[in-house]
């Protein structure tokens, strides 16, 4: 059974960072797509990165384009998100998720419901 643990959520002001990282345990397949989303109070959820991480292709949402950055570590069994340069509308509950077969992390970003596993969040609070 695939298993995610995300941890680095926290408390930040604004304009500081902060980076999560999200281990993924269980599974022998050696190539997916890995990613984070996150859903603030009354708002939809929105995927903002994702990582393809066989070829290491990353993708982003506009509204974190520039200032997040997605990266792997050497296991390709643990991803981080970098977030620089924070706002309030970065608050949330920051979810990793995982999802196999993938060819491209859009996949994983646009359609998160499909063959995916969820970890369990963890919240990022920025505050003015």
């Amino acid at each position: 059974q695939v298993q995610l643990a995300e941890s680095g959520g926290g408390s930040v002001q604004t304009g500081g960072s902060l980076t999560l990282s999200c281990a993924a345990s269980g599974y022998s397949y050696r190539t997916n797509c890995m990613g984070w989303f996150r859903q603030a109070p009354g708002k939809e959820r929105e995927g903002v990165a994702g990582i393809h991480t066989g070829t290491t292709v990353a993708r982003y949402s506009d509204s974190v384009k520039g200032r997040f950055t997605i990266s792997q570590g050497d296991s390709k069994t643990t991803v981080y998100l970098q977030m620089n340069s924070l706002t309030p509308e970065d608050t949330g509950v920051y979810t990793c998720a995982t999802r196999r077969p993938c060819l491209d992390a859009n996949q994983l970003l646009s359609a998160p419901e499909s063959n995916s596993e969820w970890g369990q969040g963890t919240q990022v609070t920025v505050s003015s």
